[in-house]
Order: structure tokens, then sequence, then C-alpha cells
């Protein structure tokens, strides 16, 4: 049976956990895979509880961390080349950026195995400066001369990975989209709903936005804050907002919040209490906030395949998003979402307003979004598709 030794940047609640993990647990018992990667850090939310109820057990290697760090990257290598030297795989898979660039040169040191690595997102702009950025696509340039297969999550990052960035010949990239276990966004979805909307003080003829994702620079939260205020402005209509998530950039936003003169609350509720704008941290249970949401945004800069859309299609939710990086690959324009360009605050705006006078367009758009990635995103699709890759590598 062939070894596939999986690395990933750490065990924290996001794409790349699930898929990993989604991976490991379902490619078997065609491929024995141990899943290795860094823990969480303190702002994010540990992704332990997937691990759990696949029945996962996974090696954690401390000093990988997000952050660069000579001392902690040359340890988390050595630990890496470790685990190879025992393991002794035949495939070293490895996903987003850190595990890639440790993993692969552990890997490449070994000599033995085929490498992968899967592009989740990449920082090739509006990350760094340009200096930075420069230097990050060399790294990335040099590693992919010496990785057999690099996927890319989208059609759209496989075309900037290798036309507009360069970082290797097309013949080397396969486009392998993301998936996940959909049926939970189908299931008990009114029961959801009642129970989100009355922990947070929700009526009926409230209507509910999110954003989920990281509260940090790249995701442009001030964006849907800006569009949120002018939207509030145009309409009569009851309006609250949930900020789902939490990092580096929470305090800030609060306090952006307040300078927009919209006022605001924290993840602790008080009996019978509300606020226009509701920061509630981290959510494990996302199915259960779709539920109780109407409309689910997203502002980002620079993105691969956003996890949150994906999810909110699954849970017949219309969107309001960027069209930046994967999004345009993952939704149908102007079907389950409406999409305007980079940081624009009036197209954002307007598309928030359409929804928010819409609850016909709301529901339209929300079937569609089902019928577009119950199949397209399922993790049946993602392990069939990575057995092919496998299979020609080691062939």
């Amino acid at each position: 049976m062939p070894k596939v030794l999986r690395i990933i940047n750490r065990f924290n609640l996001g794409g790349p956990t699930f898929n990993a993990a989604l991976l490991t647990k379902y490619m078997a018992p065609d491929y024995e895979t141990l899943l290795v990667g860094g823990r969480e850090e303190s702002s994010e939310v540990s992704s332990q509880h997937i691990l759990d109820n696949l029945g996962i057990e996974a090696r954690f290697v401390d000093e990988m961390q997000r952050d660069i760090g000579l001392s902690n990257d040359r340890q988390a290598y050595k630990s890496i080349k470790k685990i190879i030297k025992e393991f002794k795989p035949d495939i070293i898979h490895t996903h987003a950026s850190k595990a890639g660039a440790i993993g692969r040169s552990a890997g490449i040191a070994y000599g033995k195995a085929k490498i992968v690595h899967t592009f989740h997102g990449h920082v090739f702009h509006s990350y760094f400066g340009s200096f930075k950025t420069k230097v990050y696509q060399n790294i990335e340039r040099a590693l992919a001369l010496k990785t057999d297969k690099i996927v890319a999550i989208s059609p759209r990052q496989k075309l900037e990975l290798t036309k507009r960035y360069k970082i290797c010949p097309p013949r080397k990239v396969t486009v392998i989209p993301l998936g996940f276990d959909l049926n939970r966004f189908q299931e008990d979805v009114e029961e959801k709903r009642k129970s989100f909307r009355k922990k947070y003080n929700l009526d009926e003829d409230e209507i509910a936005i999110g954003i989920v994702g990281r509260l940090v620079p790249i995701k442009n939260h001030k964006l849907f804050l800006d569009s949120l205020k002018q939207a509030l402005g145009k309409t009569d209509k009851k309006v609250r907002a949930f900020l789902i998530g939490d990092g580096e950039e929470r305090e800030a936003l609060k306090a952006y919040t307040s300078s927009l003169g919209l006022d605001f609350m924290n993840g602790n509720l008080e009996e019978g209490k509300k606020a226009t704008v509701h920061f509630t941290s981290w959510i494990k249970d996302v199915d259960w906030a779709n539920s109780g949401l109407d409309i689910i945004a997203l502002t980002s800069l620079n993105e691969g395949t956003p996890v949150s859309l994906i999810e909110a299609q699954a849970s017949c939710k219309p969107i309001v998003s960027t069209k930046v990086g994967g999004v345009s690959n993952i939704v149908i324009p102007n079907e389950t979402a409406l999409l305007s360009p980079s940081n624009c605050i009036k197209s954002f705006s307007n598309n928030l307003l359409q929804l928010i006078e819409s609850k016909e367009k709301r529901i339209e758009m929300g079937k569609k979004g089902w019928e577009l990635v119950h199949e397209k995103f399922h993790y049946s699709r993602l392990v069939s598709d990575m057995n092919n890759l496998y299979t020609d590598l080691l062939r």
C-alpha cells in the first residue's frame, strides 16, 4: 500500500484542514496516510473536533507556526525530516505556503518520494510590499522546479500561478477544486435557524447579514462596514450584521464601527439586548450560523477558493462578494452571487441593498446555490480526483 505524508500549515478551522482531513480519511484503504501540521494560533479555533469526528490521529509539529521565524522554521524542518525518515512515504503532499516551503524542502532532501503541493491561496498580491512579495515568488519558483505536481483549487488560480506570476509551466499544474461534507448544511435547517436567531435576539422581520472569516487586513472588513453604513441609509428594513471570526484586527474594527456611528456588541450577550453589528468571535458550527443568516458577504482583497461562499451556497443563502481570486469559479454571477470590484464601496453597498430590499431575490438566489455546489464541491469528487493524480504519479 502506498504511503502518503500529508502536511498542512496548522490545525485551525478552515478549508485546508477540512480537505486534508477528508483526504486522509477517505483515500484509505488505497493509501496509508499520516497527517502532520502545526497547532492553531491563539486567535484561531482548533480543528481537533474535525479530526476526532473522522477518527484521525494526527501528529503535531509545534514549531511550524504561521509567522516566519528562523529558529522555529529550522526546528520544524528537522522535525519533518525525522518524520519522513521514520514513515518512508511514497508521496509527500503539502498544503498551503508554510507547510509547502518546509515540507517540500524536507521532501527534496529525502529524494525518494513524489512531491505534490496544493496552493489553497497565495500571497502574491495584497499581503506584503513589492520586495517581500518578489522574495516569496522566487522561493515558490525554486520549489516548483523540484515539485512533481502542483494542485490549483480553481481555474483562475492556475492562470495566476502559470501566466500572471510565472511560478511554473501549465503542464505541471492540475486543477482540483476543494471538497466538503455539505449535507449538514441541509439538515434541520428550521430548527437551527430558530436557535441562532433566539440566541442573538433576532426578530423574524430583521435581516441578518453575516461575514465569516479571520479578522485580518486581507479580508478587508472595513469595506463591509462602510457598505453596510451606506445601505442602512437607503432602506427602512431592519438589518443586523454579524462578523463571525476573530483575529488581529478585532479591536481596530470595533473602533472603526464606532467611528461610523454604528452600535456593536461583543460575543457575550445580555438578555434582550441587540446591536446593529455583532462581533461573535469564532462559531464552530457554521451550518447553525448560516441557517440563521439571510445574506452572506465576503470583502477580501485576495482569495483562493473561499470556503465560506461554498458553505453559503450549501445553506441556500445569497452572496454579496468582491470579485477576487477564485470567487467567480465557485459562484454563478447574478444568479447565486452579486459581485463587486475589489474595494468598491458604491458597488458593494448597492448589491447589499438589492438583497436587503427583496426577500424574493434572496430566496431565488439561495435555491440556485445548492444546485451548484452539492456535487461539484462534495468530498467524494475531491477524493476521486486526487486518487487519479496519485495513480498517475506513481505509475
